[in-house]
């Protein structure tokens, strides 16, 4: 009997803290979302979900019916057109650089890893180009999305110059070589940049997921061409 009322007590005592701990929580919630009866309702007087801000925004309380249209929405903003607007270009460039390896290139490695930048990258020109027309407003300054690098290529990290174009298309062999890789992985760096802050400013999810894709494979080939500097 003496064991029964032990353990009984020692429940009692567990519940009872677990209580206290839930009151806390609650509590703590409460003034954290500015305290009052109403801290934890919308504006309709329902239960109100907290909706993370953008970087440097604080969270916002909406109701169950504003959280509802808010996840549904992903219409493309300015980040987002932005960004494919000049990764169209910036992938244009690194085409220009890739095309020239296979006359002036004398490493087998540095002519595979341009046939497969390439292959890489035209697709997905291709597949940004269609965003542009279905779901990006139509591509501005042209038929093709192309506005010619000159007005903003100061917005796109890694983008060779004309005089640095112009040395690689007079380099051949080893010293195609090495200016190749240089200029490459600087070139990819920039992508990736420009791809990691459309995932932090940007809205669209199918932009999202370019941007990931250009992340993961940009990433895997300048590993590989830091091995081969």
């Amino acid at each position: 009997m003496l064991h029964r009322r032990t353990t009984l007590h020692s429940a009692s005592l567990a519940a009872a803290a677990a209580a206290a701990a839930l009151a806390l929580v609650l509590t703590g919630c409460d003034t954290e979302s500015g305290g009052g009866a109403d801290a934890g309702k919308g504006k309709d007087g329902k239960p109100a979900v907290i909706a993370p801000g953008k970087p440097g925004e604080a969270a916002k309380k909406l109701s169950a019916e504003e959280a509802a249209k808010a996840g549904d929405d992903d219409s493309p903003n300015s980040a987002d057109r932005s960004y494919v607007r000049m990764m169209i270009e910036h992938h244009r460039q690194a085409l220009v650089m890739t095309d020239l390896a296979a006359d002036r290139a004398k490493s087998a490695k540095v002519k595979r890893l341009a046939e497969r930048i390439a292959s890489g990258q035209k697709p997905e020109i291709d597949a940004m180009r269609g965003w542009q027309k279905t779901d990006g407003g139509g591509p501005k300054g042209g038929g093709d999305g192309h506005e010619g690098h000159e007005g903003h290529a100061a917005k796109m990290p890694g983008m060779a110059t004309e005089a640095q174009l112009a040395r690689l298309r007079a380099a051949e062999g080893a010293d195609f070589d090495a200016l190749f890789l240089k200029l490459m992985i600087a070139h990819h760096r920039g992508a990736v940049s420009m791809a990691t802050d459309v995932l932090a400013q940007g809205n669209n999810v199918r932009v999202e997921e370019m941007a990931n894709d250009v992340i993961a494979q940009q990433s895997s080939e300048i590993r590989r061409m830091r091995q081969m500097s």
